[in-house]
Protein backbone atom coordinates (compact mmCIF):
# COMPACT_ATOMS: atom_id res chain seq x y z
CA UNK A 1 0.00 0.00 0.00
CA UNK A 2 0.97 3.56 -0.80
CA UNK A 3 2.12 5.44 2.09
CA UNK A 4 -0.22 8.57 2.29
CA UNK A 5 1.89 12.10 1.47
CA UNK A 6 2.51 14.57 4.26
CA UNK A 7 0.52 17.72 3.76
CA UNK A 8 3.76 19.49 3.00
CA UNK A 9 4.76 17.20 0.51
CA UNK A 10 6.06 19.31 -2.62
CA UNK A 11 4.37 18.55 -6.36
CA UNK A 12 6.59 17.33 -8.49
CA UNK A 13 9.64 20.06 -9.93
CA UNK A 14 10.49 20.36 -13.53
CA UNK A 15 12.90 17.84 -14.76
CA UNK A 16 15.42 20.41 -15.30
CA UNK A 17 17.04 22.34 -12.93
CA UNK A 18 17.96 24.95 -15.61
CA UNK A 19 14.57 25.59 -16.39
CA UNK A 20 13.70 29.26 -14.96
CA UNK A 21 10.29 29.92 -13.50
CA UNK A 22 9.38 31.70 -16.40
CA UNK A 23 9.88 29.12 -19.09
CA UNK A 24 8.38 26.58 -16.70
CA UNK A 25 5.02 28.73 -16.72
CA UNK A 26 5.32 29.69 -20.13
CA UNK A 27 5.66 25.86 -21.02
CA UNK A 28 2.73 24.78 -18.72
CA UNK A 29 0.59 27.40 -20.55
CA UNK A 30 1.61 26.49 -24.04
CA UNK A 31 1.15 22.60 -23.53
CA UNK A 32 -2.30 22.88 -22.12
CA UNK A 33 -3.75 24.24 -25.79
CA UNK A 34 -6.08 26.45 -24.61
CA UNK A 35 -7.88 29.32 -26.17
CA UNK A 36 -6.78 31.36 -22.79
CA UNK A 37 -3.04 30.69 -24.54
CA UNK A 38 -3.92 32.72 -28.08
CA UNK A 39 -5.02 35.79 -26.55
CA UNK A 40 -2.29 35.81 -24.07
CA UNK A 41 0.26 36.35 -27.53
CA UNK A 42 -1.52 39.76 -27.77
CA UNK A 43 -0.18 40.98 -24.57
CA UNK A 44 2.53 43.38 -23.88
CA UNK A 45 5.51 41.67 -22.63
CA UNK A 46 5.00 42.41 -18.31
CA UNK A 47 1.19 41.44 -18.80
CA UNK A 48 1.73 38.13 -20.74
CA UNK A 49 3.99 37.07 -18.33
CA UNK A 50 1.83 38.05 -15.45
CA UNK A 51 -1.30 36.06 -16.90
CA UNK A 52 0.95 33.44 -18.34
CA UNK A 53 2.14 33.09 -14.60
CA UNK A 54 -1.51 32.89 -12.74
CA UNK A 55 -2.84 30.60 -15.91
CA UNK A 56 -0.51 27.97 -14.88
CA UNK A 57 -1.03 28.51 -11.53
CA UNK A 58 -4.98 26.97 -12.33
CA UNK A 59 -3.42 24.66 -14.65
CA UNK A 60 -1.70 23.26 -11.74
CA UNK A 61 -4.22 22.70 -9.18
CA UNK A 62 -6.66 22.11 -11.49
CA UNK A 63 -4.14 19.10 -12.82
CA UNK A 64 -4.61 17.67 -9.06
CA UNK A 65 -8.14 17.35 -9.01
CA UNK A 66 -8.12 15.50 -12.93
CA UNK A 67 -4.82 13.93 -12.81
CA UNK A 68 -4.80 11.78 -9.68
CA UNK A 69 -7.01 9.16 -8.92
CA UNK A 70 -6.72 8.49 -5.25
CA UNK A 71 -8.98 11.52 -3.65
CA UNK A 72 -6.95 11.32 -0.66
CA UNK A 73 -3.60 12.19 -2.17
CA UNK A 74 -5.70 14.85 -4.47
CA UNK A 75 -6.69 16.53 -1.13
CA UNK A 76 -3.27 16.25 0.05
CA UNK A 77 -1.75 17.95 -2.67
CA UNK A 78 -4.05 20.86 -2.87
CA UNK A 79 -3.34 21.48 0.60
CA UNK A 80 -0.13 21.71 -0.28
CA UNK A 81 -1.02 24.21 -3.03
CA UNK A 82 -2.90 26.21 -0.31
CA UNK A 83 0.09 26.34 1.94
CA UNK A 84 2.19 27.32 -0.82
CA UNK A 85 0.10 30.31 -1.84
CA UNK A 86 0.25 31.20 1.37
CA UNK A 87 4.03 31.38 1.88
CA UNK A 88 4.65 33.20 -1.53
CA UNK A 89 2.63 35.89 -0.22
CA UNK A 90 4.61 35.87 2.21
CA UNK A 91 7.71 36.26 0.83
CA UNK A 92 8.60 32.37 0.58
CA UNK A 93 7.45 30.95 -2.91
CA UNK A 94 8.63 27.43 -3.68
CA UNK A 95 7.33 26.40 -6.64
CA UNK A 96 8.09 27.75 -9.77
CA UNK A 97 4.59 28.99 -10.47
CA UNK A 98 4.79 30.71 -7.65
CA UNK A 99 8.44 31.93 -8.42
CA UNK A 100 7.10 33.15 -11.59
CA UNK A 101 3.57 35.08 -10.13
CA UNK A 102 5.01 36.94 -7.57
CA UNK A 103 7.03 39.22 -8.98
CA UNK A 104 3.49 40.33 -10.64
CA UNK A 105 1.44 40.71 -7.58
CA UNK A 106 2.16 44.60 -6.41
CA UNK A 107 2.10 45.74 -9.78
CA UNK A 108 -1.60 44.21 -10.79
CA UNK A 109 -2.88 44.00 -7.20
CA UNK A 110 -3.23 40.23 -7.10
CA UNK A 111 -4.86 38.90 -3.37
CA UNK A 112 -3.56 35.66 -1.70
CA UNK A 113 -7.32 34.88 -1.33
CA UNK A 114 -8.20 35.07 -5.08
CA UNK A 115 -5.38 32.05 -5.47
CA UNK A 116 -7.03 30.41 -2.65
CA UNK A 117 -10.40 31.04 -4.01
CA UNK A 118 -9.50 28.59 -7.05
CA UNK A 119 -8.20 26.06 -4.67
CA UNK A 120 -11.81 26.15 -2.91
CA UNK A 121 -13.37 25.42 -6.51
CA UNK A 122 -11.05 22.36 -7.33
CA UNK A 123 -11.86 21.10 -3.56
CA UNK A 124 -14.99 21.23 -4.71
CA UNK A 125 -15.08 18.29 -7.03
CA UNK A 126 -13.60 16.02 -4.33
CA UNK A 127 -16.12 16.53 -2.24
CA UNK A 128 -19.45 16.45 -4.67
CA UNK A 129 -19.53 15.19 -8.41
CA UNK A 130 -23.63 16.70 -8.69
CA UNK A 131 -24.84 19.91 -8.14
CA UNK A 132 -28.47 20.28 -6.92
CA UNK A 133 -29.67 23.40 -8.17
CA UNK A 134 -27.75 26.40 -10.48
CA UNK A 135 -27.40 28.13 -7.37
CA UNK A 136 -25.05 25.63 -6.58
CA UNK A 137 -23.96 25.17 -10.24
CA UNK A 138 -22.78 29.23 -10.11
CA UNK A 139 -21.00 28.73 -6.60
CA UNK A 140 -18.32 26.62 -8.26
CA UNK A 141 -18.39 28.54 -11.64
CA UNK A 142 -17.64 31.72 -9.49
CA UNK A 143 -14.38 29.97 -7.64
CA UNK A 144 -13.18 28.04 -10.88
CA UNK A 145 -13.65 30.78 -13.31
CA UNK A 146 -15.57 33.80 -12.19
CA UNK A 147 -12.63 34.67 -9.50
CA UNK A 148 -10.43 33.95 -12.83
CA UNK A 149 -12.09 36.33 -14.69
CA UNK A 150 -11.62 39.01 -12.33
CA UNK A 151 -7.93 38.30 -12.16
CA UNK A 152 -7.71 38.17 -15.72
CA UNK A 153 -9.09 41.69 -16.02
CA UNK A 154 -7.15 43.21 -13.37
CA UNK A 155 -3.87 42.08 -15.11
CA UNK A 156 -5.28 42.92 -19.06
CA UNK A 157 -5.90 46.38 -16.84
CA UNK A 158 -7.40 49.80 -18.13
CA UNK A 159 -6.07 52.67 -20.05
CA UNK A 160 -3.12 53.92 -18.24
CA UNK A 161 -3.24 55.76 -15.46
CA UNK A 162 -6.84 54.58 -14.57
CA UNK A 163 -7.63 51.71 -12.44
CA UNK A 164 -9.88 48.84 -13.88
CA UNK A 165 -13.48 49.81 -13.11
CA UNK A 166 -16.00 48.35 -10.79
CA UNK A 167 -17.83 47.65 -14.26
CA UNK A 168 -15.07 45.93 -15.97
CA UNK A 169 -14.27 43.68 -12.66
CA UNK A 170 -18.48 42.61 -13.27
CA UNK A 171 -17.91 41.80 -17.04
CA UNK A 172 -14.89 39.40 -16.47
CA UNK A 173 -16.34 37.21 -13.71
CA UNK A 174 -19.62 36.82 -15.46
CA UNK A 175 -17.57 36.17 -18.45
CA UNK A 176 -15.52 34.13 -16.65
CA UNK A 177 -18.63 32.47 -15.89
CA UNK A 178 -19.58 31.97 -19.85
CA UNK A 179 -16.82 30.09 -19.99
CA UNK A 180 -17.02 27.33 -17.55
CA UNK A 181 -21.01 27.05 -18.46
CA UNK A 182 -19.24 26.11 -22.30
CA UNK A 183 -16.80 24.02 -20.78
CA UNK A 184 -19.37 22.30 -18.98
CA UNK A 185 -21.48 21.70 -21.97
CA UNK A 186 -18.73 20.60 -24.32
CA UNK A 187 -17.15 18.23 -21.58
CA UNK A 188 -20.47 16.59 -20.84
CA UNK A 189 -19.36 13.03 -21.77
CA UNK A 190 -15.94 13.29 -20.14
CA UNK A 191 -16.89 14.29 -17.44
CA UNK A 192 -19.73 11.59 -16.82
CA UNK A 193 -17.11 9.08 -17.29
CA UNK A 194 -14.97 10.60 -14.97
CA UNK A 195 -17.84 10.64 -12.18
CA UNK A 196 -18.59 14.02 -12.38
CA UNK A 197 -22.30 15.47 -13.48
CA UNK A 198 -22.30 19.38 -13.79
CA UNK A 199 -25.76 20.01 -15.23
CA UNK A 200 -28.23 20.32 -12.32
CA UNK A 201 -29.72 17.42 -11.02
CA UNK A 202 -33.34 19.45 -11.19
CA UNK A 203 -32.57 19.84 -14.75
CA UNK A 204 -31.95 16.57 -15.23
CA UNK A 205 -35.38 15.94 -14.00
CA UNK A 206 -37.25 18.46 -15.89
CA UNK A 207 -36.05 17.24 -18.53
CA UNK A 208 -36.11 13.53 -17.94
CA UNK A 209 -32.45 12.88 -18.66
CA UNK A 210 -31.18 10.19 -16.50
CA UNK A 211 -27.99 10.21 -15.45
CA UNK A 212 -27.09 6.71 -16.63
CA UNK A 213 -27.57 8.22 -20.65
CA UNK A 214 -24.87 10.44 -20.38
CA UNK A 215 -22.89 7.80 -19.49
CA UNK A 216 -23.86 4.66 -22.50
CA UNK A 217 -20.43 4.37 -24.60
CA UNK A 218 -22.04 3.01 -27.46
CA UNK A 219 -24.40 4.38 -30.42
CA UNK A 220 -26.86 5.54 -30.04
CA UNK A 221 -25.55 6.35 -26.91
CA UNK A 222 -27.45 9.32 -24.81
CA UNK A 223 -28.85 11.35 -27.52
CA UNK A 224 -32.41 11.88 -27.08
CA UNK A 225 -35.10 14.82 -27.74
CA UNK A 226 -35.19 15.13 -24.13
CA UNK A 227 -30.97 15.19 -24.28
CA UNK A 228 -31.39 18.09 -26.67
CA UNK A 229 -33.96 20.19 -25.10
CA UNK A 230 -31.54 20.01 -21.96
CA UNK A 231 -28.55 21.15 -23.70
CA UNK A 232 -30.74 23.37 -25.75
CA UNK A 233 -31.48 24.99 -22.25
CA UNK A 234 -27.64 24.72 -20.91
CA UNK A 235 -26.90 26.68 -23.71
CA UNK A 236 -29.36 29.60 -23.62
CA UNK A 237 -27.72 29.86 -20.08
CA UNK A 238 -24.30 30.29 -21.62
CA UNK A 239 -25.26 32.42 -24.30
CA UNK A 240 -27.13 34.88 -21.56
CA UNK A 241 -23.80 35.14 -19.30
CA UNK A 242 -21.81 36.28 -22.28
CA UNK A 243 -24.37 38.42 -23.44
CA UNK A 244 -24.94 40.10 -19.79
CA UNK A 245 -21.03 40.38 -19.55
CA UNK A 246 -20.65 41.96 -22.44
CA UNK A 247 -23.25 44.56 -22.06
CA UNK A 248 -21.33 45.80 -18.95
CA UNK A 249 -18.13 46.62 -20.21
CA UNK A 250 -17.36 50.16 -20.89
CA UNK A 251 -16.25 51.61 -23.54
CA UNK A 252 -13.42 53.52 -22.26
CA UNK A 253 -12.06 50.02 -21.12
CA UNK A 254 -12.83 47.57 -24.39
CA UNK A 255 -9.54 48.29 -25.92
CA UNK A 256 -7.27 47.22 -22.49
CA UNK A 257 -9.74 44.08 -22.01
CA UNK A 258 -9.41 42.71 -25.71
CA UNK A 259 -7.55 39.54 -24.21
CA UNK A 260 -10.81 38.54 -22.82
CA UNK A 261 -12.65 39.88 -26.05
CA UNK A 262 -10.63 37.33 -27.59
CA UNK A 263 -11.59 34.79 -25.62
CA UNK A 264 -14.99 35.43 -25.80
CA UNK A 265 -15.07 34.99 -29.38
CA UNK A 266 -12.94 31.97 -29.56
CA UNK A 267 -15.70 30.38 -26.79
CA UNK A 268 -18.84 31.64 -28.32
CA UNK A 269 -17.72 30.39 -31.57
CA UNK A 270 -17.26 27.17 -29.91
CA UNK A 271 -20.28 26.67 -28.21
CA UNK A 272 -21.75 27.74 -31.73
CA UNK A 273 -20.08 24.48 -33.27
CA UNK A 274 -21.88 22.55 -30.70
CA UNK A 275 -25.29 23.82 -31.02
CA UNK A 276 -25.00 23.70 -35.21
CA UNK A 277 -23.74 19.65 -34.52
CA UNK A 278 -26.46 18.94 -32.58
CA UNK A 279 -24.93 19.31 -28.80
CA UNK A 280 -22.98 15.84 -30.03
CA UNK A 281 -21.07 15.97 -26.78
CA UNK A 282 -21.33 12.52 -25.09
CA UNK A 283 -19.01 10.70 -27.46
CA UNK A 284 -16.32 13.33 -28.15
CA UNK A 285 -14.93 16.49 -27.45
CA UNK A 286 -15.90 19.21 -30.02
CA UNK A 287 -12.94 21.63 -30.19
CA UNK A 288 -11.44 24.60 -32.63
CA UNK A 289 -8.38 24.07 -34.24
CA UNK A 290 -5.36 26.04 -33.17
CA UNK A 291 -5.25 27.86 -36.56
CA UNK A 292 -9.26 28.60 -35.86
CA UNK A 293 -8.64 29.74 -32.68
CA UNK A 294 -5.34 32.18 -33.47
CA UNK A 295 -7.13 33.40 -36.84
CA UNK A 296 -10.36 34.19 -34.38
CA UNK A 297 -7.73 35.79 -31.78
CA UNK A 298 -6.48 38.25 -34.21
CA UNK A 299 -9.27 39.06 -35.92
CA UNK A 300 -11.14 40.52 -32.68
CA UNK A 301 -7.72 41.79 -31.65
CA UNK A 302 -7.79 43.85 -34.73
CA UNK A 303 -11.09 44.86 -34.64
CA UNK A 304 -10.87 46.16 -31.00
CA UNK A 305 -7.81 48.61 -31.66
Amino acid sequence: MRPPQPATAMPAMPSSAAMSPEQYVQDKAAASGSSFYYAFLFLPPQRRAAITAFYAFCREVDDVVDEVSDPGVAATKLAWWRNEAVAAFDGRPNHPVTRALMPHVQPFGLRAEQLLSVIDGCEMDLRQNRYLDEVALLRYCHLVAGVVGEVSASIFGAEPGRPVSAETVRYAHLLGRAFQLTNIIRDVGDDARRGRIYLPVNELQRFDVKAAELLKTAAPYGYSERFDALMKFQAARAQAAYDEALALLPAAERRAQRPGLMMATIYRTLLAEIERGGFQVLHQRVALTPIRKLWLAWKTNWRER
